[in-house]
């Protein structure tokens, strides 16, 4: 068995929890099939990821940026959102014009709570159950 300690690895990674959680993840993506980059001299996968680090076939920040993307359940993309609401100032030009074609729906506070009371179910009372 190949001989891996820290000490091969700490120079890459200085923080050693730092260390074993990318070596752990990777030794994950060796078990799911992953491709080696050094030879497997008959070592388990643990043993594989360890010496990986050492011999820096892989970079250990690409390993950790991978293991924060393997758990983020939401993934954030950068992408510019389509405006679905006009700008005030053209609701503003739109109000200033006297016919406008802008229509605002006009509603009570009676209307509005009379339409909650529908979407709330009743509560339950002691008595109905009997």
């Amino acid at each position: 068995m190949a001989r891996v300690t820290v000490e091969d690895c700490i120079d890459k990674v200085e923080n050693r929890f730092e260390l074993v959680l990318v070596a752990a993840h990777r030794a994950r993506l060796l078990s799911s099939g992953s491709q080696i980059t050094i030879d497997r001299d008959n070592d388990k996968n643990p043993v594989v990821a360890l010496r990986e680090i050492a011999e820096t076939t892989l970079q250990p920040g690409d390993l950790m940026e991978d293991l924060i993307h393997s758990l983020q359940k939401n993934v954030e993309v950068d992408e510019p959102e389509a405006e679905a609401v006009p700008a005030l100032s053209s609701v503003n030009e739109a109000l200033s014009q006297p016919h406008s074609d802008v229509q605002f729906d006009r509603m009570t506070e009676e209307d509005l709570l009379r339409g909650l009371e529908g979407l709330v179910p009743p509560a339950e009372t002691d008595d109905e159950g009997e």
